[in-house]
């Protein structure tokens, strides 16, 4: 196969941080390249080098056999290369035509003054035709689900003539079935011809979509061969340099009182419409309860009631035995919640704040932080480093703005400051979206010791495999209804699939009723 972009000894420093140290890499044609490594081991900054937003301080980029230079962005898109962020660069209020032709509009009239709508939504229903898409060219962006957004973000850059497609953790919030979807797709990118360079966390995925994978860690590349002739085993101890247990291990259960209750809840979602119907469920001390379900199906209503996020219409919320329906969401804290959030930057984290602010909020009306009206800042500072060290989010720079850390490494400074408050209930929504491989790991343990200490843990995830492993009884949401109940030891995947999809068991689980 033809080499179509190199990479020769690209170096990229930033104060403190070694980013990329001597890069070497060849992206061949017509293949789905993976590229893997530690949240910190350089993936980003490299794929932004290429994508011009960055400059290599050393080495060279080659298209072709040639040298090229990418100043911006705007250039790496004349040569053929698109790339679509983690978290999507749409506008919502537009629709999905006008995202997609935006700032290379088809014009008409004298000097082509003039928008030709006509054209415009002729281009983009033939090129998603052309592309096995199937999209509504005047839908509104806003009402469209996740995994829509980002089919039209992979249009908007082949629009551009893109044929080059760095995909960034593509499938971090996309549901299982969309996450399909998305690789039939893929594949009829490359058997186009089109080059797809994939960076992703979840080693499964690499295993059975991609060519080629490349492993990085600490800005190095240590690992570089065709996919058929690695295993996910290899790849987990290549990026995090030590053996990684694929499988979480925890003592029996040992359940202490309830700590927290959910009686009949109903919650209405942002249109107005009742996105949880009559939920009923309690969590002990010491057991860890899962909810699994297709995303879209309650749980982030479910959880934002819980946490005061969001009103409640009907039902009652009860946090260690208080009742906190409607209440604040500081008071709910103060109760006895902790709360990783779903959305780390909407919800975990003050992007405009540092680093060692975000990690002390909620500790800091408290000993040893709070000193009367003032905070200790060497106190703060302390425990900053502390939680900064422990969950090894990088760089250990606590001054650092949170908005400025990569995905992962925000979602590590929250899981980090939400478990060392040490409350009675933890709410972890979707905790492991974007983690890799090593703090998958860490952060599953992290959660088990929780439970151990007698914390009662309502874990909510897509990830299937993760309610699995770590639930001591899993809940099933579909439509907004509990489908039903099963041990976390008697789950097995098919009849999860079942229940997610609102097939009621008819033996191993307890069922609601209607």
């Amino acid at each position: 196969m033809a080499e179509l972009l190199e990479l020769r000894g690209i170096t990229k420093r930033f104060p403190g941080v070694l980013a990329n140290d001597q890069v070497n890499l060849t992206f061949r044609k017509g293949t789905i390249h993976a590229l893997v490594g530690e949240n910190g081991a350089g993936k980003s900054t490299l794929m932004n080098i290429i994508y011009g937003l960055y400059h290599p301080d050393e080495g060279e980029i080659l298209m072709n056999g040639e040298p090229v230079t990418f100043h911006n962005p705007t250039a790496a898109i004349a040569h053929g290369i698109g790339m679509v962020h983690q978290h999507f660069m749409l506008v919502p209020a537009f629709t999905v035509y006008e995202n997609i032709i935006l700032a290379a509009e088809p014009r008409r009239g004298f000097m082509h003054a003039f928008l030709d709508r006509k054209k415009a939504i002729k281009q983009v229903e033939e090129l998603a035709t052309r592309n096995g898409f199937k999209i509504d060219p005047n839908a509104r962006v806003r009402t469209l689900p996740v995994g829509t957004q980002q089919r039209i973000e992979i249009l908007k850059t082949l629009y551009r003539g893109a044929e080059i497609l760095i995909l960034d953790e593509p499938t971090a919030v996309l549901t299982p079935q969309e996450t399909k979807e998305l690789f039939v797709i893929l594949r009829g990118l490359v058997d186009a011809g089109k080059t797809i360079i994939f960076i992703t966390h979840k080693l499964e995925e690499v295993m059975e979509i991609s060519d080629h994978v490349s492993v990085m860690r600490h800005g190095r590349v240590t690992m570089d061969k065709p996919t058929k002739e690695t295993s996910i085993r290899e790849m987990a101890q290549t990026m995090v340099g030590r053996e990684v247990f694929l499988e979480m291990k925890k003592k029996p259960v040992d359940p202490g009182e309830v700590q927290l209750s959910v009686k009949n809840l109903w919650v209405a979602d942002d249109r107005a419409v009742l996105a949880v119907r009559g939920i009923s469920f309690e969590i002990r001390g010491g057991e860890i309860l899962g909810v699994a379900g297709v995303a879209g199906n309650g749980q982030s209503e479910l959880v934002e009631a819980i946490a005061g996020l969001r009103h409640t219409e009907q039902g009652k919320v009860k946090v260690a035995g208080q009742d906190v329906t409607n209440a604040t969401p500081f008071a709910i804290r103060q109760t006895g919640l902790a709360h990783i959030p779903e959305d780390r930057y909407k919800r975990g984290v003050a992007g405009g704040a540092s680093a060692e602010e975000n990690a002390i909020m909620f500790f800091h009306n408290t000993s040893p932080i709070s000193k009367g009206v003032q905070i200790d800042y060497v106190a703060a500072a302390a425990h900053a480093e502390e939680i900064m060290e422990k969950f090894d989010v990088r760089p250990r720079q606590r001054m650092t703005k949170a908005g400025q850390f990569s995905g992962g490494n925000a979602q590590k400074l929250i899981a980090g400051r939400e478990i060392s408050l040490n409350k009675p209930v933890l709410i972890a929504s979707q905790p492991t979206r974007g983690l890799d491989i090593g703090a998958i790991e860490f952060l599953h343990s992290q959660i088990v010791a929780a439970r151990d200490a007698g914390h009662a843990v309502l874990l909510v995830s897509t990830e299937l495999d993760e309610v699995m492993s770590l639930s001591d009884r899993i809940i099933v949401l579909n439509e907004g209804k509990l489908i039903g109940e099963v041990s976390g030891q008697a789950a097995d995947r098919e009849t999860l699939g079942l229940m997610m999809a609102g097939v009621r068991p008819t033996s191993g689980a307890q069922v609601s009723a209607e």
